[in-house]
């Protein structure tokens, strides 16, 4: 008999968005290594727990990269701490929720990846640059979805600057505010201990600035990643691809359906617009609704 619970989070996983199925590899990656932990811990042997984390975190030695590359991809889902993975995975939904609001799921999960992906580029490269680091390097390591986390915030607050959230205590905020806040945080909190994660961090923010900053003049250079990654889900697919392919002469139909899709994107830019100038708030329901069904296409 299947298990409604299990079926239940399947079902959660399959249906739900890029934000939510990224959500779900973190803590899926913790829980795994939880158990195995316990296991372990069972068996007398916590030491090999910490060679699993070794395995699988980013290393600021360059060499000991060489010998794990796929640590940097697999540090960026690894948590060791319960309540740093809550933390990342509540800023995460945060600025996701946001984030997909004016952007697709395709640049959501391409801003996850390379965003973390700059952040440990940025930490191997002043380890390995700054004399400061000299000492720890060869031990050195890194993990969490902190660098990519603060690639979507930062990107979401770039989009738009001027979104306006609501929070406990504080009242109304702009979203461009509350990323300042997290950027400072880090820079201030680099020579008072985690230095590394600290950098990952600033890195992932620099990759969403810039990021946004190019699509917001009409470049977006993770074209070709985003490409390499259908190919990968391709790959990995096992169901049989179904071509359809659809014939009709050009009619009245073609001209209007044209038509129709210009005047939509038209009101979309005019939206876009508005927000920039006036903030989210300033929009009506109606163009509210216009905005969020656009996100889900």
């Amino acid at each position: 008999m299947s298990n409604p619970f299990i079926n239940d989070l399947k079902n959660q996983y399959k249906n739900g968005s890029a934000l939510i199925k990224i959500i779900f590899v973190n803590v899926g990656v913790f829980l795994v290594l939880s158990i195995v932990r316990l296991l372990l811990y069972f068996f007398g042997a916590v030491g090999d727990f910490q060679q699993i984390i070794s395995w699988l975190s980013l290393p600021a030695d360059i060499g000991n990269l060489l010998y794990k590359p796929w640590t940097i991809l697999s540090y960026m889902f690894l948590h060791e701490e319960l309540f740093h993975l809550l933390f990342n995975m509540l800023v995460l939904y945060f600025g996701g929720q946001i984030f997909m609001q004016f952007l697709n799921q395709k640049k959501l999960v391409v801003t996850y990846l390379l965003g973390g992906l700059s952040g440990g580029l940025l930490y191997i490269l002043l380890f390995n640059l700054l004399p400061v680091f000299n000492e720890i390097t060869p031990v050195a390591y890194a993990l969490g979805a902190s660098a990519s986390v603060m690639a979507v915030l930062i990107a979401a607050a770039t989009y738009v600057p001027n979104f306006t959230v609501q929070l406990i205590f504080f009242g109304n905020v702009k979203l461009k505010y509350i990323a300042l806040i997290y950027v400072v945080i880090d820079l201030v909190s680099i020579p008072q201990g985690n230095a590394g994660g600290h950098i990952a961090h600033l890195g992932g923010a620099l990759f969403g600035f810039l990021y946004v900053q190019q699509l917001q003049k009409g470049n977006d250079f993770t074209l070709g990643f985003s490409r390499f990654l259908d190919k990968l889900k391709e790959l990995f697919s096992f169901k049989r691809k179904m071509k359809v392919v659809y014939k009709s002469p050009k009619s009245k139909n073609d001209h209007e359906f044209n038509a129709q899709k210009k005047a939509n994107q038209q009101k979309i830019d005019a939206i876009l617009d508005k927000i920039s100038k006036s903030g989210y708030d300033s929009l009506t329901g109606e163009e509210k609704a216009i905005l969020f069904d656009a996100s889900r296409k």
